[in-house]
């Protein structure tokens, strides 16, 4: 399957190939919920959505210094080594000898995707090694900027969309922030043992909850009706911000729509399941069940077909940006 995908993206190069390819097992392995909506994607895109992802796992890798014991210092200065083989590649100089910064670089110029996007991400990453905490939402939505909204644009010249993409930005935008703020909720108790809070101390503050209460009931397990209010005050807080996004899945190109609906529904479902599980995310990790994820990426394939029907019954055949239209009918998703 990843040949094909490199092969429809015109991606030639062995080199090249190898680092797409490796992009694709980190989304595959690590991004579970990405990873089946990118499959609904035509074949010749899936390369450039597994660059961006494979690079932003390497560089959140990195800061929360997964299976080594690097020190602060050691892992700043990986960031900083990972920043300048980006900007590097990205002005023409020297391909990089990292496979996820060489993936990136090539869908970048492939895509015309704004630099900027990129700056904005690595600065939030750097946030990541020294802040543990955010005062307001407004303090938090600085530091989302860079690590989701970016995400999102960076996306939409992959993605293409049937309006000015300058309309469609802002909704793209905002569903990057609402999966982060989905991830946050959902991760609250392994982000409290890596030091780090990512819900804003006003909305917690507002219900009688702080730091040490959170460790508390990490600690032993007990629950606190003050963190249950607080929690469900996050996920209304967030379940506003997909409302904010969901305009823009109809300004997408339509064959590029289902990977992005399912990916919507899939984050969202992770809400309801938070929900449900009464809000004990301090606890254990809020896991959509897999009959409900199969109900979604089937619905997602439905709508794929039936967008792929569209496309070729239209009389003249509509213009998809930055690709064809190819697409695996067989995958399940």
């Amino acid at each position: 399957m990843t040949g094909r995908e490199l092969d429809a993206a015109g991606i030639t190069d062995p080199r090249l190939r190898d680092a797409y390819t490796r992009c694709r097992l980190l989304n595959a392995r690590h991004g579970r919920t990405y990873f089946l909506a990118t499959r609904l994607l035509p074949v010749d895109r899936r390369p450039a959505v597994h660059a961006l992802y494979g690079f932003a796992r390497r560089a959140d890798d990195i800061v929360d210094d997964t299976g080594t014991d690097a020190t602060p210092a050691e892992r700043a200065a990986a960031l900083t080594r990972l920043d300048r083989l980006l900007r590097q590649a990205l002005t023409g100089g020297r391909p990089a000898a990292e496979p996820v910064v060489l993936a990136l670089a090539d869908t970048a110029a492939r895509y015309a995707i704004e630099p900027a996007h990129f700056t904005d991400f690595m600065a939030s990453m750097r946030a990541d090694l020294t802040v543990t905490d955010y005062a307001t939402y407004a303090d938090l939505r600085t530091y989302t900027h860079g690590s989701a909204a970016v995400i999102g644009l960076q996306m939409l010249p992959v993605l293409g969309t049937v309006t000015d993409r300058a309309l469609a930005a802002p909704h793209a935008a905002a569903l990057g922030v609402a999966f982060q703020l989905t991830n946050f909720l959902r991760d609250v108790g392994e982000d409290l043992d890596r030091g780090r809070i990512y819900l804003p101390a006003d909305l917690l503050a507002a219900h009688g909850v702080h730091r040490d209460l959170l460790l508390w009931s990490r600690s032993t397990g007990r629950h606190d009706r003050r963190i249950t209010a607080a929690l469900r005050a996050a996920e209304d807080l967030t379940r506003g911000v997909y409302r904010e996004a969901e305009p823009g899945l109809a300004m997408l190109d339509p064959v590029a729509r289902p990977c992005i609906r399912t990916a919507f529904l899939l984050y969202r479902n992770i809400l309801d399941t938070v929900a449900e599980g009464g809000y004990a995310v301090l606890h254990r990790r809020a896991v959509v069940p897999r009959r409900r994820r199969a109900a979604v990426a089937a619905d997602g394939l439905v709508r794929v077909l039936a967008a792929r029907l569209g496309a070729r019954r239209a009389v003249p055949p509509a213009p998809v940006p930055y690709g064809g239209d190819a697409l695996d009918a067989k995958e399940p998703g």
